[in-house]
C-alpha cells in the first residue's frame, strides 16, 4: 500500500516537470535559469551599413585602370629609349662622318679659338697648381728640417759651454727662419687654394657648359645634314612625313644649340673678367711673400699676409676644442 502510494507520487511529480520543460520550439529562442524566466532574442536581421560609393568599385574597374596606367607608362620608356637611340645613332655618324671629311660641320671661329685659348688657359694654371704644391711640399721640409736643427743646436749649447754662444747663435737663426716660413706657409697655402677654385671649379664649371655646347653642334648637324639628305630623295608621301618629322626635330636642336651658344658668350666674358682680378691678387701675393721670406724681412711678410687678410696659423697647430675655448 505504502509502495503503490509512493509510485503514485513519483509519477505525478515527473508529470509535473515534463509539463514545465519548454518544447525544442522554444528552447533556441528561449533560455530559463532557475525560477525566473529571462528571455533572450536572436536577432535575425542583418544590418547594413553605408559603404562609400568608392568602396563599392568592382575589381575589374581597378584592375583595368592599372593595368592601362602600366601599358601608358611603358610605352612611354619605350618611346624614350627609342628616341634617344635614333639621337644616339645619328650623333654617332656625325660624328664618323666629319672624321672622314664626308659631312660637313657648323662652326663658329671666333668662339672656337676662344674655346681653344681657355683650354689651354686651364692646362698652364693647372701646371702652375701642381708646381706650387711640389714647392710648397718641398718648403715644409725644409722647415721640419729647421726646427730640428734649432733644437739639435740648443740643446748643444747646455752640453758644450766652450762653444755656448756659437750654438744659441745659430739655433735662433733656425728658430726665425721657422717661424717665419709658417708666414710663408700660409701664404703659399692661401694661393694654392685659390688657383684651385680658379681651376677645378669656375673654369671647369664652363668647360662643363662648353661640352654640352659641342654636343648640341653634333646632334644640331645630324639633323641638318639629315634634313638636306630627305629632301632630295624617297617618296612624296614618305618624304613629306619625314621632312615634318625631321623638321620639328631640327628646329628644337638649333634652338637648343644657339641657347648654349649665348650661355657660353656670357659666361666666357664673366669668366675672363673674374679670372684677370684674381690671379692679380694671387700673383701679387706670392711675389710679396716670396720675396720677404728670403729677403728676411719678416715685417714685410707679415704685412703681407694681413693686406690678403690672411690668418697667421702656424700648420703644426691643432684647433682647440670648445670645451678648451
Amino acid at each position: 500500500m505504502y509502495a503503490t502510494n509512493m509510485n503514485k507520487s513519483n509519477e505525478k511529480s515527473i508529470h509535473e516537470m515534463l509539463k514545465n520543460t519548454p518544447s525544442m520550439n522554444d528552447s533556441t529562442d528561449v533560455v530559463h535559469t532557475g525560477s525566473e524566466q529571462q528571455t533572450i532574442k536572436h536577432s535575425t536581421t542583418l544590418t547594413l551599413r553605408n559603404v562609400s560609393n568608392h568602396s563599392l568599385s568592382s575589381p575589374t574597374s581597378v584592375s583595368l585602370e592599372d593595368e592601362s596606367a602600366y601599358i601608358k607608362n611603358g610605352s612611354s620608356k619605350l618611346d624614350t629609349f627609342r628616341n634617344w637611340s635614333i639621337t644616339t645613332y645619328k650623333c654617332t655618324k656625325q660624328i664618323m662622318l666629319e672624321k672622314l671629311g664626308k659631312s660637313t660641320r657648323t662652326v663658329d671661329l671666333e668662339l672656337e679659338a676662344q674655346i681653344d685659348q681657355l683650354k689651354e688657359t686651364q692646362k698652364k694654371y693647372l701646371s702652375i697648381l701642381r708646381l706650387s704644391r711640389a714647392f710648397t711640399s718641398h718648403f715644409y721640409n725644409c722647415m721640419q728640417t729647421q726646427s730640428l736643427l734649432s733644437e739639435t743646436f740648443a740643446d748643444l749649447a747646455q752640453k758644450s759651454p766652450e762653444l755656448q754662444e756659437e750654438f744659441l747663435r745659430n739655433a735662433e737663426t733656425q728658430r726665425i727662419l721657422t717661424k717665419n716660413g709658417e708666414l710663408l706657409l700660409n701664404a703659399l697655402n692661401f694661393f694654392i687654394s685659390s688657383i684651385n677654385t680658379l681651376c677645378n671649379k669656375t673654369i671647369e664649371d664652363t668647360l662643363l657648359t662648353i661640352r654640352q655646347y659641342e654636343l648640341a653642334r653634333v646632334e644640331y648637324d645630324a639633323y641638318r645634314v639629315d634634313m638636306e639628305q630627305q629632301r632630295t630623295g624617297g617618296s612624296e608621301t614618305q618624304q613629306k612625313y619625314s621632312n615634318d618629322e625631321v623638321q620639328k626635330k631640327y628646329e628644337k636642336c638649333k634652338d637648343q644649340y644657339e641657347k648654349l651658344r649665348s650661355d657660353i658668350v656670357v659666361k666666357m666674358q664673366f669668366l675672363e673678367e673674374n679670372r684677370i682680378k684674381v690671379m692679380h691678387k694671387q700673383l701679387l701675393l706670392f711675389h710679396n711673400a716670396i720675396a720677404a721670406y728670403f729677403a728676411g724681412n719678416a715685417n714685410g711678410l707679415e704685412k703681407t699676409l694681413q693686406q690678403f687678410n690672411i690668418s697667421l696659423k702656424s700648420p703644426n697647430s691643432v684647433t682647440s676644442s670648445w670645451l678648451e675655448q
